[in-house]
């Protein structure tokens, strides 16, 4: 006697179209591979360009320039927002900022004639302005030093208010603006120097 195992067409067809889990997981796997490999190389690449430039014993604001500027390595490197944030995170961008600070230690870092000074004036809370007076203080340092330190570090977006009025910017993509004057609004106002508009925060400036 013979027997007959029906299935239907549809079933048939959908059970077809279903791949493995097997095939499925390593398809993942290579593509997640993939990925941080091609991470790790183009991090590796960024910071063998900063050590060469490093070692060649350039003024700060050339270093800064040339590696985090605007028009630097880094940001012609990360061109979206996401890849940008998950290098700032890494070793390779924290080896980067503390060959910035040697260069900052040197006895010429004052010099910036490899690039014209702009001015910003800030206006602070009394308070505030206190603080960093005497933090400037306790860290044996000026407070423009302090203050190009601070904004030189890396913050996460949400620490920092936006107005309400503004639109969204993308920090990738929009030239820093010319910071003849920038204010915040508070009580007392200290001014210090930089060296061309690129230093930023994660903010975008």
């Amino acid at each position: 006697m013979k027997m007959l195992l029906h299935i239907a067409p549809e079933s048939l067809a959908s059970w077809a179209l279903q791949p493995t889990w097997p095939l499925v997981i390593r398809t993942t796997w290579k593509e997640t591979i993939a990925v941080l490999t091609q991470s790790t190389e183009k991090y590796q690449q960024v910071l063998q360009t900063a050590s060469q430039l490093f070692h060649s014993e350039p003024d700060w604001v050339t270093f800064f320039r040339e590696i985090l500027g605007v028009d630097g390595i880094v940001r012609r490197e990360f061109t979206r927002l996401e890849e940008l944030s998950a290098f700032e995170k890494s070793p390779e961008y924290e080896q980067i900022q503390k060959w910035l600070v040697k260069l900052r230690e040197q006895k010429n870092a004052t010099d910036t004639e490899s690039e014209p000074t702009r001015v910003i004036t800030v206006r602070l809370p009394k308070s505030m302005h206190e603080y960093l007076r005497t933090e400037a203080h306790d860290l044996r340092t000026s407070m423009n030093k302090l203050c190009i330190s601070k904004l030189l570090q890396v913050i996460e977006q949400e620490m920092v208010p936006t107005e309400r009025t503004s639109a969204p910017t993308n920090r990738i993509h929009k030239p820093a603006p010319q910071p003849v004057v920038g204010s915040i609004s508070g009580g007392s106002s200290t001014s210090f120097s930089t060296s061309q508009p690129t230093f930023r925060s994660a903010s975008g400036f």
